[in-house]
């Protein structure tokens, strides 16, 4: 059990915040980082100290970069108070409030390491990712300090600092904090989503920061982020956080992602770049259309896992470029895009790197992929193989505590990214899921991805995920797909069938089986389709449910007279263990 301890010096002091945004005079950028990279994020934010370019806008405060180095010296005096002992690791559990970059920055001044903490996590999971990381204390707010009521945090100090914006008085300005840290100590712990098993604790340190602060985003003084993706993921530090610091652009930081609130507060601050994951793009796309869409200052959007339909309709709503590329929290492989990419590509690797779509059961590269007149791919089977970076080990700074995975992630000294792809004749990469969304359908092996692209061809559809099931007679598996309708589309069971006869690029084994119709896709707090319940629950839902009982003929709604029957057959085949009921 853990004892809540509020840390009543620290209150918050309104009266001397920035309560209204004020017209700051924009300055250079400061000399040193015209200069060589840095080696540490350290570095990087003492080169901000005498930046008075606005450096960060939340609500109706703002902040220059001066300004913001000052507070997270004072965070880092604090920080320290807090947690005097070493190992120093500090959990954040908050919404996007700049306190967290202050903690952020104090921290990395003091040598200390910040433990992003999902609040979309519960109970003894919850619990497991703050042992995991070893925290010694839990930053949070009275709100979020209720998910860890009753919780075994295995917290040495058995503490926590409520930071809440009504009540608490931040550290005094002008106290300074002096460490030193080096490029290998670690600064940072980026949990995984864990959509494909438990969650791992990505190890970052300071000099990864600094090269992504000095690095690839090619950002200037005079570019205004948009940051809504939470600041515990990789995406939000990546490219937007850390990139800031080293450039010197200003930062528009968003409490929680609103897609209604999205291009107001993007217009009015002039944004120039935000970046998102998953499927952001479809709810603002859902907002109503304005005919003064596109009176905004966006020059482009970092989108991966972002559907091509979307990004397209995106491009063409707002009138700005959509970048899909390819990273991870791992960092070991990145693919950058460039002109005249398909919609659908992932881009090539990053100058450098050995990157290569290899059959994970025969360490062989596969054949490159084949097309048709239309784009098609022709030899899926062929050329679906994990995507692994053959000279990407240096990149990778392992998981925290985890030897095991960290072990997995570096078979036979190649990094495995546990994504499938294929590459085409041009070197261009493409995304075919998971590790995890690999289906066998009667002995032959494919990939989610491929076939999700096709359905998404179904007019009317909104967004789709496949995944494998289980067979009632084999080890095999069956297809399923999970549909989401534009609202006012009906689907049409009959209608599908028909559209699946049409796709001549379909593989024999790879129409859906079941097809399951949901109001909303379930995603996460990043806004990532999770496949994870969605497989667990399989047909044991309430939505409708669509299911072939003879595979090779038409869908029809499934009864619970049939889920009764079909359970009964794994019984008769001993594989009543294989789904849940």
């Amino acid at each position: 059990m853990h004892a809540t301890v509020r840390v009543g010096h620290y209150a918050w002091d309104r009266a001397n915040r920035h309560d209204a945004p004020t017209a700051v005079e924009s300055t250079a950028m400061p000399d040193v980082l015209r200069q060589e990279p840095l080696d540490t994020v350290a570095e990087v934010i003492e080169a901000r100290a005498a930046d008075t370019n606005i450096a960060l806008r939340f609500e109706d405060r703002v902040w220059t970069w001066a300004e913001v180095v000052e507070e997270m010296h004072a965070y880092g005096v604090m920080l320290r108070e807090l947690v005097p002992s070493e190992p120093f690791h500090v959990g954040v559990l908050l919404d996007n409030v700049p306190e967290y970059l202050f903690i952020i920055g104090g921290a990395t001044l003091v040598g200390g390491v910040v433990v992003g903490i999902n609040p979309t996590r519960r109970g003894d999971e919850l619990a497991k990712d703050i042992r995991a990381a070893d925290c010694q204390a839990v930053i949070t707010n009275s709100k979020s300090a209720q998910l860890l009521d009753g919780l075994d945090l295995g917290v040495a100090t058995d503490q926590q600092l409520i930071i809440d914006a009504d009540d608490f008085t931040p550290p005094t300005r002008g106290t300074r904090v002096a460490a030193t840290p080096t490029a290998e100590d670690l600064l940072f712990l980026i949990f995984t989503s864990g959509s494909t098993g438990a969650p791992k604790a990505v190890r970052v340190t300071q000099g990864r920061a600094a090269r992504a602060a000095t690095g690839q985003m090619g950002f200037t003084a005079d570019d205004v982020l948009y940051s809504a993706m939470p600041l515990f993921h990789g995406n939000a530090l990546m490219s937007i956080v850390f990139p800031a610091l080293g450039s010197g652009a200003s930062i528009v930081l968003r409490r929680t992602f609103s897609a209604s609130a999205f291009i107001p507060e993007v217009r009015a601050n002039g944004c120039t770049f935000f970046s998102t994951v998953g499927r952001a793009l479809s709810y603002i796309l859902a907002t109503p259309e304005s005919p003064d869409d596109r009176d905004n200052q966006l020059k482009y959007v970092l989108a991966p896992e972002s559907s091509p339909a979307d990004a397209s309709a995106f491009r063409k709503r707002f009138g700005c470029m959509v970048i899909s590329g390819y990273g991870s929290s791992e960092n070991a492989i990145v693919m950058v895009p460039s002109p005249g990419l398909p919609r659908d590509a992932l881009g090539v690797p990053l100058e450098g790197l050995d990157v290569a779509i290899i059959d994970p059961d025969t360490n062989v590269e596969c054949p490159r992929a084949t097309f048709d007149a239309d784009g098609r791919i022709l030899n899926a089977p062929d050329a679906i193989g994990e995507i692994v970076g053959r000279n990407a080990l240096d990149r990778f700074e392992g998981y925290y505590n985890n030897p095991e995975a960290t072990a997995a992630r570096a078979r036979g000294g190649w990094y495995w990214s546990d994504d499938l792809g294929y590459r085409d004749a041009d070197g261009i990469f493409y995304f075919a899921g998971r590790t995890a969304d690999w289906l066998r359908v009667d002995a032959e092996n494919f990939a989610s991805g491929p076939v999700e692209r096709i359905l998404q061809r179904f007019p009317g559809l909104r967004g789709i995920a496949v995944f494998g099931v289980p067979d009632e007679r084999t080890i095999d598996d069956q297809v399923m797909a999970v549909i989401e309708m534009d609202d006012g589309d009906v689907f049409d069971a009959a209608r599908f069938d028909a559209f699946l006869a049409e796709q001549r690029d379909i593989g024999t084994k790879w129409a859906p089986r079941y097809v399951r119709l949901v109001s909303a896709l379930p995603v996460g707090a990043t806004n990532k389709i999770d496949k994870k319940p969605m497989r667990e629950a399989a047909w044991n839902v309430t939505d409708p449910v669509y299911w072939r009982p003879d595979r090779q003929g038409a869908l029809q709604l499934m009864t619970s007279d049939d889920i009764v029957e079909l359970h009964q057959r794994f019984e008769e085949h001993g594989r009543e263990g294989a789904v849940g009921r």
